[in-house]
């Protein structure tokens, strides 16, 4: 898969393309049916399968230009992560527009004669799909302009289950309700995190407890609290797309800011994992969100957590053992 970082207008690639665009943010069962389309029909009509999506996201842009963090809404993946989604999509080209200013200010007509510049032959978007200045252009206008420059515009209805809508924002509300076999659903796997694995204060090795302390650099995440979670270490390929490989490990996770131990107010993410003993430091983990336990928690004392974090482990035990075939790639 080759991935172009754009910082200006995108350029075109090697062969015509069937093209799709979205946030694309948690790559769920919707976005994956616009993928899993625009590759159909890229080989149907000879063209290479491609997408786009930008970074920053359009909202997080927008909410720091307000300075006003609220406005973003916390994303479900990492640009890598949503790479190795393009990439076991069949998707092989994928441009990243920088979304800054000048790339906000674009008039509907001059962002559709970038998609001609690109040789895009063919489109698809969300139904909800606006573009240009002020959010100007809508699918007609798109429509219009394909006739004009000789791309076709496909849209994809929207994709349900039995509580309607999939969307990322389903998603966000799922996870942060504790309710992950319902985001489990909507995303086609368990809800998964990223992050290398760093060291930490180190407090858990004493209280009997220790951790793999999984960096999250500046990621706001959409759920917290004490979790049953599987584990394995992922490699990093070519342009940053993860490769999962290794066993499988069980353990309890707790996603938060550790308010016993830490007046950071910042996000930890910390993982016991049972019947392991090696060491992790500096490679990579993916934890797969499996049950909610509990919201996190603030205790009076050490003790107090401890005789916690063993109730939590039984616990977290107990739900694994009863979900061992559920997690597959």
């Amino acid at each position: 898969m080759k991935l172009l970082r754009l910082h200006r207008a995108p350029g075109p690639v090697d062969r015509p393309i069937a093209l799709a665009i979205g946030n694309f943010d948690g790559v769920h069962a919707g976005h994956l049916a616009i993928l899993q389309r625009t590759v159909q029909v890229a080989h149907s009509m000879h063209l290479a399968p491609a997408a786009m999506t930008f970074e920053p996201l359009p909202r997080e842009y927008f909410a720091r230009l307000r300075n006003d963090p609220s406005l973003a809404p916390p994303r479900l993946m990492s640009a890598g992560e949503k790479l190795a989604e393009f990439a076991a999509a069949g998707i092989q080209h994928v441009f990243v527009p920088r979304f800054n200013a000048a790339f906000a200010a674009q008039s509907p007509d001059a962002f559709a004669e970038s998609l001609a510049h690109m040789q895009v032959r063919w489109l698809m978007v969300g139904e909800d799909f606006r573009y240009g200045n002020r959010r100007a252009g809508d699918i007609g206008t798109l429509r219009a302009e394909g006739t004009r420059l000789g791309f076709d515009v496909e849209t994809m209805p929207e994709i349900s289950n039995a509580r309607g809508r999939i969307s990322s924002t389903a998603v966000r509300d799922a996870l942060g309700a504790g309710h992950l076999a319902l985001a489990s659903q909507m995303l086609g796997h368990p809800y998964t995190l990223f992050g290398r694995v760093r060291h930490g204060k180190k407090l858990g090795r004493t209280l009997g407890f220790p951790t793999a302390n999984i960096s999250l650099t500046r990621r706001k995440p959409a759920l917290q609290g004490v979790f049953a979670v599987k584990c394995r270490l992922v490699t990093r390929g070519l342009e940053g797309v993860a490769s999962k490989g290794g066993a499988i490990l069980n353990g309890v996770a707790n996603l938060g800011t550790n308010p016993v131990v830490s007046s950071e107010n910042r996000h930890h993410l910390e993982v016991f994992l049972f019947d392991f003993s090696g060491d992790l430091y500096g490679q990579r983990l993916e934890v797969a969100f499996i049950e909610k336990i509990r919201d996190e928690l603030k205790f009076p004392s050490l003790d107090a957590l401890v005789l916690q974090m063993h109730d939590d482990a039984a616990k977290a035990k107990t739900i694994l053992r009863k979900t061992e075939d559920g997690y597959e790639d």
